[in-house]
């Protein structure tokens, strides 16, 4: 009988997005695992289930393991398995720090709520060296954010990290500052960031953060 591989869930996309980020082309892949070009890009094209041995092979070609491949990791956080042998922690100077964040994605928020210290994950934007995110009227985040005193804010922390398993390197950066509800000739401005919350429903409040102070720090994993 031959051996199949047991959840191969988006497994083209996966090894497609592996390979793009080494630089490698479907052919030089192919011939690393042992396997023709055009079997591999049926792999990626279509929602193929090939021979576990065929993932395994895949796997040690694109530096990586079958259940990354797999999407078994997919529900794990980030973070597993020992330390690069080469690994190193450098500081990371304020411009870098920006240029890093500057694409946007989900970043972490962290306040003070009634219950206590609190972190929330939201989707951002950064304009003109400010954070943007979108949350709920009348949520845990306008709530605990709102002081309640014009022109008094929160002073806050956001965090913004990347986290690569595969050569276990990674960054994170930390931006404090005041945060404060966007309104009035702000709002347009905010409105057109194009900031779309994955956990949908109504947002309509936007809230600003201002950093004062911004660092981070990188692991590397270079001799």
């Amino acid at each position: 009988m031959t051996e199949r591989a047991t959840a191969p869930g988006d497994l083209g996309r996966r090894v497609t997005g592996r390979r793009e980020e080494l630089g490698m082309t479907r052919e030089r892949l192919a011939a690393l695992a042992g396997i023709d070009s055009g079997y591999l890009g049926y792999l990626e094209e279509t929602t193929a289930s090939p021979t576990a041995e065929t993932v395994r092979r895949l796997a040690a070609a694109l530096d990586t393991s079958p259940e990354e491949l797999l999407g078994g990791t997919v529900d794990l956080p980030p973070g597993h398995g020992a330390p690069g042998p080469h690994a190193r922690l450098e500081p990371l100077g304020t411009e870098e720090c920006l240029r890093l964040i500057a694409p946007g994605g989900v970043g972490r928020v962290a306040f003070e709520e009634a219950g206590g210290p609190a972190i929330l994950p939201v989707n951002y934007v950064l304009r003109e060296g400010a954070v943007i995110f979108r949350t709920s009227l009348g949520g845990t985040l306008d709530e605990s954010l709102r002081t309640g005193v014009r022109g008094v804010e929160f002073k806050i922390a956001f965090e913004v990290d990347r986290i690569d398993d595969v050569n276990r390197e990674g960054w994170s950066v930390l931006a404090r500052g005041g945060a404060h509800h966007v309104t009035g000739e702000e709002r347009e401005a905010a409105a057109g960031s194009g900031v779309a919350p994955w956990a949908g429903g109504e947002r309509d409040l936007y809230i600003k953060i201002v950093p004062v102070e911004i660092t981070g720090r990188r692991i590397r994993n270079t001799p």
